[in-house]
């Protein structure tokens, strides 16, 4: 039996909140939209749940929380029609898993944003028909991050839902100066051009700048105190935000002449009230003392971030954690909520 094995059968259970599922029309909708090789990856990977649930077992996960990964579902701007057909189709096809395996899967619902409208009505359908966990939202949607003023109607009735928020990476965008205009009634900003890196996939360094836009945004716009009632869960670690907290805080207030404090002692409390962090990715065995400069055990949870990280590569990267998280969290007690007490009271709040 391998160490892994050792640990996590002490454990009640591992839930995974970092998972992603791939149906079939996804996989058409995005490859027909141009985005075969999403975030300059090599291609989507292969899906199904017969190799979810095998892989739950080789990892010895007993629950996954799958949601829908970048490029999301508004693949084409101004094409609002076709993404909120995607997002319903998309939440319905994970709502199923959940009906038919409630012990094994759960879900975050995909909303089309930017468009407020269809989010609004996705939102109301997937939390209160199809039994959603709560939604996946990206760290930019076609440019424009989560704070911005044109989401605020979202993030009233997540606040008021006591919803929780999955904030995943996707590919950082530029503003194409033009004079496009966007459907009607629906925002008018400038068409974004994604950037793909060609010399590397964003994956392995954008998604991580990603993060900390997203989460500096939320600060900055006060969206975290606006809406005190929403729970965050980050990608990754926290990808690069964690080591930008004194210089990004120091900015906002020697500069920025905000009407609300931005320390990194507000950070913290924050964090401490309303944000959790998951391990999907290489977190061990160093990325993840940056983050213990600013939450502890409560605020961390597990993820694999299969099928994006390949099964073997799951098991592999399980046994990194393995060796190191005893040392880190020498506490049986917090290990255990690690891998599931943490994510049990986040699942309960739905």
């Amino acid at each position: 039996m391998r160490h892994w094995d050792v640990i996590v059968s002490m454990l009640a259970m591992v839930i995974d909140v970092h998972t992603h599922f791939v149906p079939q029309f996804w996989r058409e909708a995005t490859t027909k939209a141009g985005f075969g090789k999403p975030d300059g990856m090599p291609g989507i990977p292969a899906w199904s749940e017969e190799a979810h649930l095998e892989l739950m077992q080789q990892a010895n996960i007993s629950k996954a929380i799958l949601s829908i990964t970048s490029p999301g579902t508004y693949l084409i701007p101004g094409g609002y029609h076709e993404a909120r057909r995607l997002s319903r189709k998309s939440n319905e096809f994970a709502a199923d898993l959940k009906r038919r395996r409630p012990d094994q899967f759960g879900f975050w619902a995909v909303l089309p944003l930017p468009d407020v409208e269809g989010s609004l009505v996705e939102l109301a359908y997937a939390l209160d028909h199809l039994n959603a966990d709560g939604v996946v939202i990206f760290t930019n949607n076609h440019g424009i991050y989560p704070g911005d003023k044109l989401f605020e109607p979202v993030f009233h009735e997540l606040n008021r839902r006591n919803a929780t928020i999955f904030i995943h990476p996707t590919s950082p965008c530029i503003y194409n100066n033009n004079n496009d205009k966007d459907a009607p009634g629906q925002h008018h900003h400038a068409k974004q051009q994604i950037i793909q890196f060609q010399s590397y996939p964003n994956p392995m360094l954008e998604f991580f700048f990603e993060s900390a836009r997203a989460i500096t945004n939320l600060f900055l716009t006060n969206t975290v105190n606006t809406f005190p009632r929403i729970s965050y869960i980050i990608s990754h670690a926290g990808g690069a935000f964690p080591p930008s907290v004194e210089r990004f805080s120091y900015f906002a207030s020697a500069l920025l002449d905000l009407p609300f404090e931005v320390t990194s002692d507000s950070v913290k409390e924050v964090f401490a009230r309303q944000f959790y962090f998951d391990l999907a990715g290489l977190t061990f065995p160093d990325q993840i003392y940056g983050l213990l400069r600013y939450v502890g055990a409560r605020r961390i949870v597990y993820g694999s971030d299969f099928p994006y990280t390949p099964g073997k590569d799951v098991v592999g990267i399980a046994g990194v954690v393995d060796e190191g998280i005893a040392g880190v969290f020498p506490d049986q007690f917090d290990r255990e909520n690690i891998f599931s007490g943490n994510a049990e009271t986040i699942l309960a709040r739905g």
